[in-house]
């Protein structure tokens, strides 16, 4: 895999990406919602550029907060950089939707054939779609035990690997509190963003959340569906320092 150039077209099994409508900064890039994830962006851009900040884990307290949904919007926010190469990477093995959000076919190999098979090719295990300047990498056949795949260390060589060929990888994980998977991907990551939903995630469940978290990776809480951002984050104004944006406050 070292020295591997990302590749450059679909696999012929694959169409192209065909995102849902909830994908706004692959949709509708110009669009208000997408100023919110172009907000994430400049971030982590920024992070980039001061401490080569490049692999960004995405999680939530619980399921249904909009996690994977941000992952996707800031991946391909972050693709808007046609000089970026940006890989979006379905870690969550338990319930994974990233390519069923972007359309892509289900069953095709991905994550777990990559860690299983050191010797796997790259092109074999993603989906490329030019249009978007973005590639994906599906969580593959769901194993019996996504604990035991995601603490090992194969991923983090894979990982590794993956930072010689991309600018930018966004990793969907699990929620953070009904299972340890991200606490397995953590020793990898450079951040993490945590998603809640506004005006539905308890406190308690963001504070549980941190609790599990390696509070130094943490980037920033996004809150998802947020109609009134500077009111609702001030109940999170401990946890996170002042960013003026609509959906995100981060460091």
């Amino acid at each position: 895999m070292p020295g591997h150039a990302p590749p450059t077209t679909l696999r012929p099994s694959m169409s192209r990406l065909r995102p849902d409508a909830h994908l706004v900064s692959l949709l509708a890039p110009g669009s208000f919602e997408a100023e919110q994830y172009r907000m994430l962006r400049h971030v982590i851009e920024r992070k980039h550029k001061e401490s080569n900040l490049s692999l960004v884990g995405v999680t939530s307290p619980e399921e249904g907060e909009g996690k994977t949904t941000t992952a996707i919007n800031l991946a391909g926010s972050l693709a808007q950089d046609l000089g970026c190469r940006v890989l979006l990477v379905d870690a969550d093995l338990r319930r994974p939707s990233v390519a069923e959000r972007l359309g892509l076919p289900r069953g095709n190999p991905g994550l777990v054939e990559a860690i299983m098979d050191p010797g796997i090719a790259l092109v074999d295990v993603v989906a490329v779609d030019r249009q978007y300047n973005l590639t994906v990498l599906p969580s593959g056949h769901g194993p019996s035990a996504p604990y035991e795949i995601l603490k090992s260390p194969a991923l983090g060589e894979f990982l590794q690997q993956l930072r010689q060929v991309f600018d930018y990888i966004v990793i969907d994980t699990a929620p953070i509190m009904p299972c340890p998977d991200p606490r397995a991907v953590e020793p990898w990551l450079d951040a993490f963003l945590l998603v809640v939903s506004a005006h539905k995630t308890p406190k308690s469940a963001v504070e549980s959340s941190l609790s599990l978290m390696d509070r130094s990776k943490l980037l920033g809480i996004v809150f998802n569906n947020d109609d009134n951002a500077t009111a609702y984050g001030r109940r999170y104004s401990g946890y996170t320092s002042n960013y003026s944006g609509a959906s995100a406050r981060t460091r």
